[in-house]
C-alpha cells in the first residue's frame, strides 16, 4: 500500500471521529445551553474520549510525514476496538436515536472501531510488539473505569449500565468488569502474535 493512500485513509478517519465527536458536542450544547457543560456531560464516556483519542492520533498521522510509531497505533486501535465490541455486546438498541445523533452514534461507535483496526492491519510497520504491550495498553481503560465509578457514584448516575453498581450490585458490575479485562488482554495478546507472525 502507497504512502499516499495510508494518509489518505489517515485522513478520513481523523474526520469521521472529529466529526463524530463534533455533532455530540452540537447536540448537548444544545440540551444543556453551556459549551463547557457539554464538554463536562460527553468527557465521562469512554467511546467519546477514545474517538477523541483517534481523533488527535490520526490528525498527527496525516500531519506528519513519520507518522506515529507501532505501538501508538496498536494502542489506539485495540482501545477503540473495544469500543465497538462492548457497544456490539452491550450497548446496542438501548437508546432510540434520531438525526445527528443516530449519525454521531454510527460514526463512533461502528465505523471507527472498524477502520482504525483496519488500518494497523493495513499500514502499521510490523515486528515492534511485545507480550508486555497488552499490560501497559490496559492502563487506560483501567483508569477510565475507576474514573467513571467515582464520577458515577458522586453524580448518581453512571455512563454505562454495566458499571452501576448501585443498581446491579458490585458482584455483578465486578464479574463484567472482569470478563472485559481478560477479553481485552487475550485481544492483545492476540494482537501481538499476528504482528509478530505477519512481520516474517
Amino acid at each position: 500500500m502507497s504512502a499516499r493512500f495510508a494518509r489518505l485513509f489517515a485522513i478520513v478517519i481523523a474526520l469521521v471521529a472529529w466529526v463524530g465527536i463534533g455533532i455530540h458536542v452540537e447536540a448537548q450544547w444544545r440540551l444543556t445551553g453551556s459549551l463547557l457543560g457539554a464538554i463536562w456531560v460527553l468527557a465521562g464516556y469512554f467511546t467519546v474520549l477514545t474517538n477523541l483519542l483517534v481523533a488527535i492520533a490520526f490528525t498527527i498521522q496525516a500531519l506528519r510525514r513519520d507518522g506515529l510509531g507501532p505501538r501508538a497505533h496498536a494502542f489506539v486501535a485495540i482501545n477503540i476496538a473495544l469500543v465497538g465490541i462492548v457497544y456490539a455486546l452491550l450497548l446496542r438498541g438501548l437508546v432510540d436515536l434520531t438525526a445527528g445523533a443516530a449519525v454521531a452514534n454510527v460514526l463512533l461507535h461502528m465505523v471507527t472501531p472498524v477502520v482504525v483496526p483496519l488500518f494497523w492491519l493495513l499500514f502499521v510497520p510490523r515486528g515492534a510488539l511485545t507480550m508486555r504491550d497488552p499490560l501497559i495498553w490496559a492502563i487506560y481503560p483501567v483508569v477510565y473505569l475507576v474514573y467513571a465509578l467515582v464520577r458515577g457514584t458522586a453524580q448518581g448516575h453512571f455512563a454505562y449500565p454495566f458499571i452501576d453498581y448501585i443498581d446491579l450490585g458490585i458482584p455483578q458490575v465486578a464479574v463484567t468488569v472482569i470478563v472485559i479485562t481478560l477479553a481485552y488482554l487475550a485481544a492483545g495478546w492476540l494482537m501481538v502474535l499476528l504482528d509478530r507472525r505477519l512481520a516474517r
